[in-house]
């Protein structure tokens, strides 16, 4: 949609609203729809090819409004995670289905959903142990409690531990940053020796620092061996999984008890709107279900609905699958695959650039949309670097650490960017890299003098 059409589509969605408004009175306060009355409605899966923003329109209308707000929202929001699993092609045990035991959730942010799933790995842990021994105080199980995670691991990952009041230990990564089995099944050992209790593991895929892969088909066995909650965390890297080529980063998944991403960040889904799923619904209902009077209603106990007050943290909800619904219709699968390829190719552009200039050197393994780059020498220099580039405020890069060394990370993620943008961004770079480098020969000179 380019900038024309979206003046146009713009005020026709206003004229939609307004008319809204001004025939409300002749609208039904409550719908007169029964539970699950919008799944045979829609298609099973999204569609391959794009279709037009008409339809969309006239659906609304037609399928949505009947059921507006609910249980329109419930229901639209179960089946686009159902089409979403699909696209990843995860395990049917995540899917809801007609009548599956797990299921798709949006949250809000990637943080929310480690959050929600390492509290409800502390609940389910906590009644397993206090079933089999009925003495042992919440208090004495949550003092001995230890969640994982890689030292690559987002800092969302720790805070959850903070929030959750449990401890977090990073688990030291190999050479490509990834944790791997060995790592984890030592910290494992030397804990229970301890007397401490293991019980929740975050994987990560791609991570923030170098999109790095921690190992699912080595770390989700001893998972699962050892009776652990393991949550993959797939924020960024997640939405290439719809590409076949990429989804083998994926595999590993069945062992997981949760999965997330976040379609706001690379699938052109607005933010926000951050996709999890579990395997047991009721392990996350049996953690936040809260039932008071005010929020009983008629379908609660009848098993025909989703409420989904008790799969997160906040009890309002916004209509987020709308938002799904429209762009994986108006692109098509394909369309959000060629999206996903043409970045990774524009990143591999820009590795092959960094490369062809002997100054710079590649600090991780370019996988998806992410570079991470440096200059050959010290953190001081590609410090200055970077505070050079930034200050010019022509592009903005941000950094990270990789085993005490200060990288630049070049991240391809804006919905219009082409390679002359690539290439006007590395000879803004370049230009950069002279002038500070020609400074710091000139630093050298004076103090030599």
């Amino acid at each position: 949609m380019n900038a024309s059409e979206f003046r146009r589509r713009g005020k026709e969605m206003v004229d939609y609203v307004a008319d809204y408004l001004e025939g409300i009175e002749g609208r039904q306060v409550f719908p007169d729809v029964d539970p699950g009355y919008l799944r045979p409605l829609i298609p099973t899966t999204a569609p391959q090819e794009p279709e037009t923003f008409e339809a969309i329109i006239e659906d609304i209308e037609k399928i949505i409004m009947p059921g507006a707000a609910s249980p329109a929202c419930t229901e639209l929001e179960t089946v686009m995670m159902d089409w979403l699993g699909k696209m990843l092609q995860l395990p049917e045990a995540f899917l809801a289905g007609e009548a599956g035991e797990g299921g798709g959730v949006i949250q809000g942010t990637a943080s929310e959903a480690t959050l929600v799933a390492l509290l409800a790995a502390r609940t389910k842990v906590t009644r397993h142990l206090q079933a089999a021994s009925p003495e042992l105080t919440q208090a004495a199980i949550m003092e001995k409690l230890v969640a994982y995670a890689s030292d690559q691991a987002h800092s969302s990952v720790e805070k959850a531990g903070l929030i959750g009041g449990v401890r977090l230990k990073a688990i030291p990564s190999d050479g490509k940053f990834a944790m791997r089995a060995s790592a984890l099944q030592e910290a494992l050992e030397r804990d229970k020796a301890a007397g401490l209790i293991p019980f929740f593991v975050v994987a990560t895929l791609g991570t923030t620092s170098c999109c790095s892969f921690d190992n699912l088909l080595e770390v989700g066995p001893i998972c699962h061996k050892e009776g652990l909650w393991l949550h993959v965390d797939a924020a960024y890297a997640g939405s290439a999984f719809i590409c076949p080529e990429f989804r083998h980063l994926l595999n590993g998944v069945e062992f997981a008890d949760s999965f997330n991403f976040n379609p706001h960040k690379w699938l052109l889904v607005n933010f926000d709107c951050s996709a999890m799923w579990v395997k047991k619904r009721t392990d996350l209902t049996g953690a936040f279900r809260l039932d008071p009077v005010y929020l009983r209603h008629s379908h609660q106990d009848s098993g025909l609905i989703t409420d989904y007050r008790h799969w997160q943290l906040p009890l309002g909800r916004r209509f987020r699958s709308l938002k799904m619904w429209f762009v994986f219709r108006m692109y098509g699968v394909k369309g959000l695959q060629a999206y996903i390829r043409k970045h990774v190719q524009l990143s591999h552009a820009f590795e092959a650039l960094v490369r062809q200039d002997t100054r710079f050197e590649i600090c991780a393994e370019v996988i998806l949309g992410l570079v991470c780059f440096r200059l050959k020498g010290s953190n001081k220099l590609n410090e200055a670097l970077l505070e050079s580039i930034n200050s010019a405020k022509k592009i903005h890069l941000v950094p990270c650490s990789l085993r005490d060394r200060f990288v630049l990370r070049f991240a391809i993620c804006s919905r219009t960017v082409e390679l002359a943008h690539v290439q006007l961004a590395w000879e803004h770079i370049q230009e950069m890299a002279a002038t500070v480098l020609r400074a710091q020969g000139e630093e050298k000179a004076e103090i030599k003098n």
